[in-house]
């Protein structure tokens, strides 16, 4: 008897190996894409601005890491890589790879404009308006939030005694694929 049951199990689990199985998908349902291996990829900068869009900064900063095995360490993604790691508050990891950025390509205003911000997020505000002077030189006035920095990082230059009860909160906005702007908060 105990021949015959397990007879029974056994050719259950092999009849039931053998059928399609899973689960029936209902039309107009959304379920991830099947992996087509002929398939083309997607750029990882690509990726990883519309991770930035969706405010997942650490995945893009991975799409950055993969896109830099892809294209090189350009300047695109030098700076793509320090807009996100400045996204993560990762100040000095952003300042060396925007740094990088500038050396590799030094006529690009998004990548002076973000190191302008670093450094007045690290405190350094006589810099950073030299940097945000070039960054607004070299885009001929034509980025509002280029212009913006440079006037608020200006007027906190000039405004040098500190004093506890004005301190002001600033906050990181992000205008683009890669341009940040810094602006005050309202308490």
């Amino acid at each position: 008897m105990t021949l015959i049951r397990m007879g029974s199990i056994l050719s259950l689990i092999v009849l039931a190996a053998c059928s399609a199985g899973g689960q029936a998908v209902p039309e107009g349902q959304v379920y991830a894409p099947s992996l087509d291996p002929r398939g083309e990829a997607v750029d990882g900068l690509v990726v990883g601005h519309r991770l930035m869009d969706a405010g997942e900064h650490e995945l893009a900063l991975e799409a950055y890491i993969r896109a830099a095995g892809a294209h090189g360490m350009n300047a695109e993604v030098l700076t793509a890589l320090g807009s996100a790691n400045l996204a993560l508050g990762r100040l000095n990891q952003s300042e060396k790879l925007l740094r990088r950025a500038i050396e590799v390509e030094g006529d690009w205003p998004e990548a002076w404009n973000n190191l302008g911000v670093v450094l007045m997020e690290r405190g350094k505000i006589a810099e950073a308006v030299e940097v945000f002077r070039r960054a607004y030189a070299l885009d001929n006035g034509q980025n509002d939030s280029i212009r913006d920095n440079l006037r608020l990082a200006l007027a906190k230059m000039d405004n040098s005694s500190y004093d506890e009860s004005i301190e002001q909160e600033y906050k990181l906005v992000r205008r683009g694929s890669s341009v940040y702007q810094i602006t005050l908060t309202n308490g």
